[in-house]
This record gives C-alpha cells, sequence and structure tokens, in this order.
C-alpha cells in the first residue's frame, strides 16, 4: 500500500525498519487515521521515525510523496470566500516600464484595506484586465497575475513582483534540511571565529597529560579522565521563510548544516519576513504549533548570540505598522518586536543574502539595518567573518 513511501524514506536514509512498515499498514487498516491526511502524518512519523533528528528528511520525503493530497479548504482558509472564476487566467498582460510607472498607488495600507472591503461587497462576478476590481492580468490592486506598485495578491502561485502589501493565500513553506553535504566548507570556517571553548559535563575524554603525570607520580598506572572540549556559545538562529527567500533556500541550508555543526547550544525557528508575535520551529505545523515570541525571550538568557538571516525585503508597513504582515493581522508593528529582541540580546546581528550593492535600492532593508544599528552582514565569507567578529566583542 505505502512501499514506494517505505523505499522512499529508506533512500532518504532515515533507518525504519520493515517491521515498523507492517506496524503503520496494520494500523491503518485498523482505521487510526481514517482519510484525514494530517492524522496520517502523526501516524506514519510516530511508527517510522526513532530519532527526531531525522523529522527533517522524514517531512521531505512525505511532502514529495504525498503532495496533493490536501484536506480540502475549510471555512477558515484564506481565500474561501473568494470565487475560483474570479481568479481564474486566461490572459496576462505585460506592461512596458513606461507603463508601469504611470500607475499610481492606492495611497497607504488603511486606504487599502478598505478599498478592499468595498469591492468584496460591490463586485458580483468575474473581472479581468481592468484596474478596479478584483481578477487577473490588470492593474488593479487586487487580484492576481497583475501589476501595481502595492496592493493585495489573492489566488496567485507564486511571487511576481515582490510589492504585495498583504498575500491572501494558503501557503506552504519547507523545513531547511540540516544535513546538506556542504559544497564549499566557507561558511563553517567562518562561523569558528564565534568560539568559546570550555569542559563541562561527565568526564567522557581520556586526559592523557594527567595520566602521564599520575602515573609519573603515583608508580602505577593511573588513569584520568576528562569532560570533552566543546564550544560553549549559545546560538539562537531565526530564519526567515518568506517567499523572497525562495532563491536563496541552498544557501540558507549550507549555513543551517554549519551552524548544526559547530554549535553545541543551538537552538532555531522561523518566521516570515519580518519577526512578531509567534515564531515556529516546523514549517509544515507554524499555524498550529507556533511559539509566542515573548516566550522565546524569556526562556533564552541574555548571554545567547543571536543570528537573524533573511533578505529584509517586504512591504514597509510590515515594519512600521500594526496590521501590515502580508499573511496576518499583527497587533504590534514587527519593528517593535525586533526592538524587544535587541533590547534582551544585545549581540545579535542580520545576515542578507542579497548582495550589498542593492540594499540601498530596498526601502524595508534600510528600515531593518537602522533598527539593527548597522549591525546587517551580507551572506559572503568576508560577510560572515565581520558578522561573527561583531558578536565576539
Amino acid at each position: 500500500m505505502f512501499i514506494d513511501f517505505f523505499l522512499k524514506l529508506r533512500d532518504a536514509q532515515v533507518p525504519c525498519s520493515l517491521r515498523e512498515y507492517l506496524t503503520l499498514v496494520e494500523a491503518v487498516d485498523g482505521g487510526y487515521a481514517e482519510f484525514d491526511i494530517e492524522g496520517f502524518y502523526y501516524l506514519s512519523r510516530s511508527a517510522l521515525v526513532k530519532d527526531e533528528r531525522n523529522l527533517d528528511k522524514f517531512d521531505r520525503v512525505f511532502g514529495q510523496v504525498f503532495k496533493g493530497l490536501e484536506v480540502p479548504e475549510g471555512e477558515g482558509d484564506p481565500g474561501h470566500d473568494i470565487p475560483e472564476e474570479w481568479l481564474r487566467k486566461l490572459a496576462e498582460k505585460l506592461l512596458s516600464e513606461e507603463e508601469k510607472k504611470q500607475i499610481e498607488a492606492m495611497g497607504g495600507f488603511d486606504k487599502l484595506m478598505e478599498t478592499l472591503k468595498k469591492r468584496l461587497e460591490e463586485q458580483k462576478k468575474r473581472h479581468q484586465g481592468g484596474s478596479k476590481w478584483i481578477g487577473t492580468a490588470g492593474t488593479s490592486p487586487f487580484g492576481a497575475y497583475g501589476y501595481n506598485p502595492e496592493g493585495v495578491r489573492i489566488g496567485q502561485d507564486e511571487n511576481r513582483n515582490f510589492s504585495a502589501v498583504k498575500v491572501w493565500d494558503k501557503r506552504e513553506f519547507k523545513n531547511l534540511d540540516d544535513t546538506l553535504e556542504l559544497g564549499t566548507r566557507n561558511i563553517k570556517v567562518a562561523l569558528r571565529r564565534l568560539r568559546r571553548f570550555a569542559r563541562e559535563g561527565a568526564p567522557t575524554e581520556l586526559d592523557l597529560d594527567g595520566t602521564i603525570r599520575g602515573t609519573a607520580r603515583k608508580g602505577f598506572l593511573d588513569l584520568q579522565m576528562r569532560p570533552e572540549r566543546h564550544n560553549a556559545v549559545k546560538v539562537l538562529l531565526f530564519f526567515d521563510i518568506g517567499g523572497s527567500m525562495n532563491p536563496h533556500v541552498r544557501t540558507m541550508e549550507e549555513l543551517f548544516s554549519a551552524a548544526r555543526a559547530e554549535f553545541k547550544h543551538m537552538e532555531y525557528f522561523y518566521f516570515h519576513n519580518c519577526l512578531y508575535e509567534h515564531v515556529w520551529r516546523d514549517n509544515r505545523r507554524r499555524h498550529v504549533n507556533a511559539m509566542p515570541t515573548w516566550d522565546v525571550l524569556h526562556t533564552y538568557p541574555h548571554d545567547y548570540k543571536v543570528i537573524i538571516i533573511g533578505d529584509a525585503s517586504m512591504s514597509p508597513y510590515e515594519i512600521a505598522m500594526p496590521g501590515g504582515s502580508v499573511e496576518h493581522w499583527n497587533e504590534e508593528a514587527g519593528g517593535v518586536w525586533l526592538q524587544r529582541l535587541l533590547q534582551v540580546y544585545p549581540k545579535t546581528v542580520w545576515i542578507n543574502p542579497i548582495k550589498r550593492d542593492w540594499w540601498d535600492h530596498t526601502q524595508s532593508v534600510s528600515m531593518i539595518r537602522e533598527l539593527m544599528e548597522d549591525r546587517m552582514f551580507p551572506l559572503t565569507l568576508s560577510g560572515l567573518e565581520d558578522a561573527m567578529r561583531e558578536l565576539t566583542r
């Protein structure tokens, strides 16, 4: 029944046995998962995964094998109230640069939200190619596959112009894979600058020098043990998984792998575009297993070093205004939460995968740099080395 799923897990080096596979089949036959993809995910994970280090690999294989078998959207899902025919892509308008410059923005976040509410009340049928209604292939700020300097993206497959103020869609993001084989060891070498060695814990390593001294002093073999030497630096990583970060996933995974290998005391969290009231550890469960940002600030002491990895490319409203997030209604602006993070963790840097030459062309990047007090560094070898020096000052 699930042979292909089982074999792909084995190919991905998830150590699951035939006995565990038969247990899963038996549980499914017993009706424990029924027709619920969410329930089957937890059932198969509990049956086939014995070590939490393999959860990322399992999630990746599960997503590949069962892609498309999602539960139909319910009433609480984004886009449920927008008829599908309104957003059907029949043609796409291609505008020249001169034509794009002639299109004016609506005039602010509040005006945009107020107008969207009015359009939803007035519109009765599908619309295409215009500048007013919710539809496709036009210059309206509402809909899909068109162009407007700022608007609400509804029903579009992926990012095109990177100018949406809100995204009204159900979106899925993958977890980063921390087992990726690095094509280069440059990232690892750079991270090694952030070190503070200590010997703590149980004595599990042979102390050769102590053994020689003790044997010479006592006249018989005196074996002495000591705790293993390790990097005692404690690190918090925050990864941006917004749509504009898609081109940088490979580099992000290399950085994640290197950090896993270098730092024994490391915790990581995901966020979308800017830090808000919630972060999460699992992108598949981010809407149900989110962790309040206040809990993070109260759980990890101020001696942690914080590394934020993101392109800082977003609507300025996300940083400056309540309700500015593209995915949810945030009660407080993203800049407020970033300032709170900096107050608790003074040793914080922002790593940006975008080239430094492009930073001045995006207003949100300039705003984040100002909040970070210019502690933003490019994701290059020299940039990482400078960031690690900043954290060790």
